[in-house]
């Protein structure tokens, strides 16, 4: 087969609500003829052979870097600190600038057009730039969560970061008002900043690693956001004059509807399927999907709570539990709680969540408001039960609850049943639960104009392409 004119690396971060979204990105840019060499680290390529059925076409090749962290190391999320340590490190970089030189020596490839990094690989913009290869990247947070992370230096000047000292995460110091960001939502609290600013430690590195993660973002020629105008358009306007050359392509999922590789995909677990098959039995709108994401890690005392609290509300639901979501307890849920629950509850391995947000038995998404979850939410029309966990999430969360109403919030603190169980009756048949579902399907309709043909994310999408092909600028 020829080899294609155009040639497109594609460089993740190395965790799952990452790779996501840039895979996407990349069998939407293969539908339009592009050649895409897809690069994952070599313990997540291991990991994604293990869990499904994957192969090299001849236009579309996986490669790998090694992501300088140990094997025995899960990278898991309390592992986060050490990753990023490691990806502020020589090692992936030059190993990035190796792939790269050795690719561009390639007979059987197109020359590198340009390289696609995720903001968190922060490296690849000076690699991008020594070798001179474009290099765009794709943000795979939320608008409203970039905003909070463009003004993290400001933490540090207000005397906001590093907190004085552990009590102010329960003194009542979260909720001082955030005036002072423009664009950001009225209302908005310390507390709905993404919360790596939740430490006494001034070298923290998840804090830091945020910083130049966003500054990487600034530097670049363009940038790439898996939102849509309709949706963050007072948020975009004010990110707009930091970084002006924004492309707003979401929800990705939505547009990738376009894409010829459909079946092609990226999750790291192994799916079970056999939670459709239960979904099939249920009625419309009756079952409450729970999953925490990739990431979110739950103490014993919390899993219990969640656990009586979803039995309690007495309606149906399809709970996903990792083998690693509890921390340190490898003890999952008894055989009396499985007993209460047989009826109406199935506890499930990891699932392929589009195909369950779109059956129609699903009314309600129980979430971590990872911004994945939140658009491929929007996407079907599916209101929100939120309890974020960490990073963009907790904006994710105010933004869905008081800006677009489709979400209703359990609430920070200890975690309690019957919270649990007030939300979650309240959100599937109760009267908030009507209000917020009609508001959901109002998203839904925008999501889809955005993504159709003359709508931004589409229009986007194809000036996208063309500046790729520098043709065109964004």
């Amino acid at each position: 087969m020829e080899p294609k004119k155009h040639h497109i690396v594609c460089i993740p971060a190395p965790a799952q609500g990452h790779i996501n979204p840039m895979f996407k990105l990349a069998k939407l840019l293969h539908s339009r003829g592009f050649y895409i060499t897809f690069v994952h680290t070599e313990f997540n390529y291991t990991r994604l052979l293990n869990s499904s059925t994957i192969q090299n076409l001849d236009d579309f090749k996986f490669v790998t870097i090694p992501d300088g962290l140990p094997p025995e190391n899960k990278r898991g999320v309390l592992d986060l600190p050490e990753l990023c340590r490691s990806l502020l490190s020589p090692g992936p970089r030059n190993a990035v600038k190796t792939l790269l030189m050795k690719l561009g020596k390639f007979s059987d490839v197109p020359p590198i057009t340009c390289v696609i990094t995720d903001a968190h690989t922060t490296f690849t913009y000076e690699v991008g730039e020594e070798l001179g290869i474009k290099v765009m990247v794709l943000y795979t947070t939320s608008a409203c969560g970039a905003l909070g992370f463009l003004h993290y230096d400001e933490l540090i000047k207000r005397g906001i970061f590093p907190l004085k000292d552990e009590s102010y995460l329960t003194n009542g110091f979260l909720d001082t008002s955030v005036d002072w960001i423009p664009g950001l939502l009225d209302g908005a609290k310390l507390k709905h900043l993404p919360s790596f600013m939740r430490t006494t430690d001034p070298h923290d590195i998840m804090f830091h690693f945020s910083i130049a993660s966003v500054n990487q973002a600034i530097k670049s020629k363009s940038i790439i956001m898996n939102t849509f105008d309709d949706l963050e358009g007072q948020v975009l306007e004010e990110i707009k004059a930091k970084i002006p050359n924004l492309c707003t392509i979401g929800p990705l999922n939505m547009l990738c509807q376009q894409s010829n590789l459909q079946n092609f995909g990226s999750n790291l677990w192994e799916e079970d399927t056999s939670c459709l098959t239960w979904l099939d039995k249920r009625s419309p709108n009756s079952v409450i999907y729970v999953n925490y994401g990739s990431l979110t890690i739950l103490t014993r005392a919390q899993l219990e709570e969640f656990a009586w609290g979803l039995a309690n509300s007495k309606q149906c639901f399809l709970w996903v539990i990792r083998n690693d979501l509890i921390n340190g307890d490898p003890k999952i849920l008894s055989n009396e709680y499985m007993e209460a629950i047989r009826d109406r509850g199935l506890v499930s391995g990891w699932c392929p969540q589009e195909k369950v947000l779109k059956h129609p038995s699903v009314g309600a998404f129980l979430t971590h408001c990872g911004w994945n979850s939140i658009v491929e939410s929007i996407s079907e029309g599916v209101p929100m039960v939120c309890w974020p966990f960490f990073a963009d999430q907790q904006t994710n969360c105010f933004y869905a609850c008081e800006e677009w109403g489709m979400g209703a919030e359990i609430g920070e603190g200890e975690l309690k049943r019957g919270r649990v169980e007030e939300v979650v009756r309240d959100v599937m048949v109760g009267d908030k639960g009507k209000e917020i579902r009609e508001k959901a399907m109002e998203w839904k309709k925008k999501a889809q104009d955005a993504t159709t043909l003359g709508g931004s994310s589409h229009n986007n999408f194809e000036k996208l392409v063309m500046c790729i092909m520098e043709k065109q600028h964004l």
